[in-house]
């Protein structure tokens, strides 16, 4: 199931930077690269105040329930999300395709407990947990679409780990690079990543000096987004080429 091709470290500086800049402004530079299906619906973070989290996908795949393979009995098969967690990673973040099912719990506190132990980054789905007490005290960081009692196989059947899926709407490959924060998560293409963070950095230094402009009383038309006499105060005044 795990494709060993897949280098899922992620270097240091590049965690470091984008951890911050938000993902609204991922987006935006996303959208301006032609990419406009890149922000994963229904992962809305678990616990108010979560820290923004970078990692590499680890993908998990779920497919509708079927009787005969959707079963309590299928946890202790070798193909089990048991099995998938013990492949995570440190430093991951994994992202799974529930489906968008609302009544049926992906994980509980025990596998997000285990989840933790192992370093794995952050859990996004556009699923549901049980067990929710649990899960906010197991520490892992969680984004999805909330709660709910009945355990996975009421709805979903576990088939694949590093595979490509789809979350919330948007294709996600093992190794693209996740970014979470309070607006939810997006996803940056791994081939794009240094392109993108380069980009975003700029994006970020721009929309702060427009901030300081609106601050100082300046009025929206020509300064956001800014029109070329802007650009030349915002180089001169930054030092920007």
């Amino acid at each position: 199931m795990t494709d060993s091709s897949v280098d899922m470290s992620l270097p240091p500086d590049i965690r470091e930077t984008l951890a911050g800049i938000s993902t609204a402004t991922l987006t935006t530079v996303l959208l301006k690269k032609g990419l406009r299906n890149v922000w994963m619906r229904g992962t809305k973070p678990l616990r108010a105040g979560q820290p923004r989290i970078v990692g590499r996908a680890f993908t998990l795949r779920f497919v509708p329930a079927r009787e005969d393979l959707a079963t309590p009995a299928s946890w202790s098969s070798p193909i089990s999300t048991r099995t998938a967690i013990e492949a995570m990673p440190e430093g991951c973040i994994a992202v799974v395709d529930a489906l968008g099912v609302l009544d049926a719990g992906i994980f509980g506190d025990i596998l997000c407990a285990r989840m933790a132990k192992r370093g794995v980054a952050a859990l996004v789905t556009d699923g549901v947990v049980r067990d929710l007490e649990g899960v906010l005290d197991s520490g892992l960081p969680v984004w999805c679409q909330g709660a709910a009692a009945p355990p996975s196989v009421a709805g979903l059947t576990f088939v694949a780990w590093q595979q490509p899926i789809g979350c919330g709407g948007v294709a996600v490959f093992p190794g693209d690079v996740v970014v979470v924060d309070q607006d939810g998560a997006v996803l940056i293409p791994a081939a794009l990543l240094h392109e993108v963070v380069s980009q975003s950095v700029e994006q970020e230094r721009l929309e702060g000096w427009i901030m300081g402009r609106i601050e100082d009383g300046e009025s929206l038309p020509g300064l956001y987004p800014p029109n070329e006499e802007n650009l030349l105060r915002y180089r001169k005044e930054t030092g920007q080429s």
